[in-house]
């Protein structure tokens, strides 16, 4: 099987359909990973598909090829990412703890790809590598399997709502984007006792409104002025595929995650005192002073949604968060990113509050930059970052962290240069107490890189 190594990316498998991407690719992969759950002790695989398009044609030939190795498929439709995680995390007793989610996430309309879990672990890395090299072989078991089909979404909002209570009712605007979130948070939102307002909840793969991406603020536009006309408290939008949550204020301030989890950390540590908080390398500094000040023990960790769900299982702590917007519950949930639960804790803890927005508003902030991008030829990328390592110079610097790239930690700020893991570009973040700071950082880590690089320049980013 000819198959383009491209579309197997660090975290999941991705690809433009009709390009590197078609039924025959699916039905491989489908191949692939039911010879390794067989291998797992695995009986049955769940999958699931967002809105997009070519959903319907890649599932049914995943879970033709899932079948042809003899395991059973059980197929949930049109869901959300996080519900495909769920069945998958409830149904280990049953035989069924892996799952594949066939979804382009925040991608452009043409793409689409496949996000796994496989025994309970998700997949990612080598073991992406593994399953590539396994279609290529053609290397696969023989079986017939099963076929059967099962509606999730009730259970899981029944799950969710019975976790999580308000303090009050309360009225809130939510803008799915026209992905699949849309045809279940704002029902799960009125059964916990909210007002909802919905936008753009017709799920649709033209996604003809604006992109389902709530980390690029241009998207927020129109869910910012649906919340000032209606006096609503606040402003929720999702992502395409429903693990990522934006957050507007009633005052058109976008929440970024890393200061949603400053909220959600403080309210988990008033019941695991002392517990290790994971958070990501491009999170804010004023992150590690408030877990500490709340008592709870810092952990920076690499970018990436598997490697946060790796970290958290191996060092057993309740919570783990990314300035992408994948926040991940241990305590009280199961360990994987879902923006429609993120949503659910949050209000939880706003509704105990008369003025929602003053809250979140008064959450500690500097002044930062987008994410920013440098492109690069094929591995140069890792490369650059390799040869920073070893020789970029910053004597103003109090650390330079280099689990993930460089992260240099000054008193009032920081810079952060690292190797995307998807694309081949580097990402920089730079944050500074004060306009000021931002520019004095920004220029000393840019020299350093201009050492290595001189003919760097910035594209758009793209999460």
């Amino acid at each position: 099987m000819q198959v383009d190594a491209s579309i197997f990316k660090a975290y999941d498998i991705r690809g433009v359909v009709g390009r590197n991407l078609d039924e025959a690719v699916a039905e491989h992969i489908g191949r692939a990973f039911g010879t390794e759950a067989l291998k797992a002790g695995e009986r049955a695989v769940v999958v699931g598909r967002d809105g997009r398009l070519s959903g319907p044609m890649l599932v049914a030939a995943l879970a033709k090829g899932l079948r042809s190795t003899g395991i059973d498929v059980v197929d949930l439709g049109m869901v959300t990412t996080p519900m495909t995680y769920y069945v998958a995390a409830t149904r280990g007793k049953h035989g069924c703890h892996s799952c594949i989610m066939v979804t382009g996430s925040h991608n452009p309309k043409d793409y689409n790809g496949f996000k796994m879990v496989l025994a309970g672990r998700a997949v990612y890395g080598e073991e992406i590598q593994g399953l590539m090299r396994r279609i290529q072989a053609e290397d696969y078991s023989s079986g017939k399997g099963r076929y059967g089909q099962m509606d999730i979404v009730a259970e899981y909002t029944k799950r969710i709502v019975k976790d999580c209570k308000l303090a009050r009712p309360m009225k809130v605007v939510v803008d799915s984007g026209n992905g699949i979130p849309g045809a279940s948070a704002p029902a799960i939102l009125r059964a916990m006792g909210c007002e909802v307002i919905d936008i753009y909840s017709k799920v649709d793969g033209d996604f003809p409104n604006h992109h389902p991406d709530p980390s690029k603020l241009e998207n927020l536009e129109d869910l910012k002025k649906i919340v000032h006309a209606t006096g609503a408290e606040l402003g929720l939008a999702f992502d395409g595929d429903g693990d990522r949550l934006g957050i507007v204020t009633a005052d058109g301030k976008v929440i970024m995650p890393d200061r949603q989890y400053m909220l959600l950390v403080k309210d988990v540590l008033t019941r695991v005192p002392g517990a290790q908080i994971i958070y990501d390398v491009k999170c804010t500094q004023r992150l590690k002073p408030w877990i500490e000040q709340h008592g709870g023990k810092a952990l920076m960790w690499k970018t990436g949604h598997s490697l946060a769900k790796a970290k958290l299982k191996e060092t057993g702590a309740p919570i783990a968060g990314e300035l992408s917007g994948h926040i991940f519950f241990a305590e009280r949930w199961y360990g994987f990113d879902d923006g429609m639960y993120t949503a659910a804790r949050m209000l939880e803890i706003l509704s105990r509050v008369a003025d929602p927005s003053a809250l979140l508003n008064s959450l500690p902030d500097s002044v930062n930059t987008p994410e920013l991008n440098i492109a690069c030829a094929e591995g140069e990328h890792h490369a650059i970052v390799a040869k920073l390592q070893e020789v970029a110079e910053f004597p103003n610097a109090q650390e330079v962290v280099t689990i993930d790239g460089l992260r240099v930690e000054y008193a009032d700020g920081f810079g952060l240069i690292r190797a995307s893991n998807t694309t081949p570009v580097l990402v920089l973040r730079f944050e500074g107490h004060t306009q000021a700071a931002l520019e004095r950082i920004q220029a000393e880590v840019l020299a350093q890189l201009a050492r290595v690089k001189p003919d760097y320049s910035f594209q758009a980013s793209a999460h």
